[in-house]
């Protein structure tokens, strides 16, 4: 089934069924009032929202059209937002990075930091820059949504948690990234809210899409229309979800409700800018300058700027993208 969450007087949002063509919807108020709600009762809430999710498809209920304009991120505020690194790829690429540093990046465990998760963006929120050259960056990624995670837990349990899946965007303001680091505590106001696509889908609509907990279909990433990625995001994982889940629960349990985000998807390769056919591209901007460098001796593809539009997408075999998108305008603080 697909879920989303449309704006209205509560801060948690109005929790709704769509359609699988992302058509319509249907309110989902008489199973929970909104997502948070339903996943805490999951067991008794999922079958119930699947009822509905079926009559909807086949015409039992007419529904409103689903504006993707409406939508909120599908967990407004959660209890928790973790961000992995599934991606060695992109780890190596960033190497070079200011502010990385070898000893901070692992191939054994996972990296993983926790976000601010508070106020997570919508789809069509914008990316605000608080102030001038902080070299934003967009960074496509897939999220999974679990079911509560006891500690230590091992990968079937962690697989088994994963209830709901779909893209998210975790902004980077990189010219911040040096100084977070820096201090010892890790990413902090290197970090805004990170956006999140308007759909969350179960594992079962992705088909065989979704395998030894990763999703393989290709995310794409457009900055003003021009392509920037298209990475398979089931290629090239060191760690998949059951992995990132199972790092993440190491010495604490995970609440009902936790957002874990794979790291930015990446694919190998030597190609540079622009993606030319099948290319997989970049999946942020930092990686393709620090591959122009290594290349070039210098930088050329610039950081975001007000006025910029970013587009992030997953694409299945048929064209579709199941989850809807992720459309930002870049703004200056108060000018939004």
């Amino acid at each position: 089934m697909k879920l989303a969450t449309l704006a209205n007087a509560s801060p948690d949002g109005q929790l709704v069924v769509v359609s699988a063509d992302l058509t319509r919807y249907a309110s989902a108020g008489g199973v929970a009032p909104h997502l948070q709600a339903a996943l805490d009762q999951w067991d008794v809430a999922a079958p119930k929202l699947a009822e509905l999710y079926r009559r909807l498809n086949e015409g039992d209920i007419a529904g409103k059209p689903f504006e993707p304009e409406a939508a909120r991120a599908p967990l407004p505020r959660a209890y928790q937002w973790i961000d992995g690194a599934g991606y060695l790829s992109h780890l190596e690429r960033v190497r070079t990075a200011k502010g990385s540093k070898d000893a901070e990046l692992q191939d054994q465990r996972p990296l993983m930091y926790q976000g601010a998760s508070d106020s997570l963006a919508g789809p069509r929120d914008n990316i605000i820059l608080p102030e001038d050259n902080l070299a934003p960056d967009f960074e496509a990624e897939i999220a999974v949504i679990t079911g509560p995670v006891p500690m230590g837990v091992d990968h079937e349990t962690a697989a088994a948690s994963i209830r709901l899946i779909t893209i998210c965007n975790d902004v980077s303001f990189r010219r911040l990234v040096a100084d977070d680091l820096q201090g010892g505590f890790g990413f902090f106001h290197a970090k805004p809210a990170t956006s999140f696509a308007p759909i969350v889908a179960t594992p079962d609509e992705f088909g065989d899409a979704w395998s030894s907990s990763r999703l393989h279909l290709k995310i794409k990433s457009f900055v003003n229309g021009t392509l920037y990625g298209q990475p398979n995001a089931g290629a090239d994982v060191a760690f998949d979800f059951a992995d990132l889940i199972v790092a993440a629960a190491r010495t604490r349990e995970l609440g009902c409700g936790t957002i874990i985000g794979s790291g930015t998807v990446a694919n190998a390769h030597d190609n540079l800018l622009p993606v030319r056919g099948e290319e997989p591209g970049f999946s942020c901007i930092v990686e393709a300058r620090t591959a122009e460098k290594l290349v070039k001796g210098k930088a050329s593809t610039p950081f975001l700027k007000a006025g910029d539009r970013v587009h992030i997408l997953l694409e299945d075999e048929s064209g579709n993208s199941p989850v809807g998108d992720i459309n930002q305008m870049v703004v200056a603080h108060g000018a939004e």
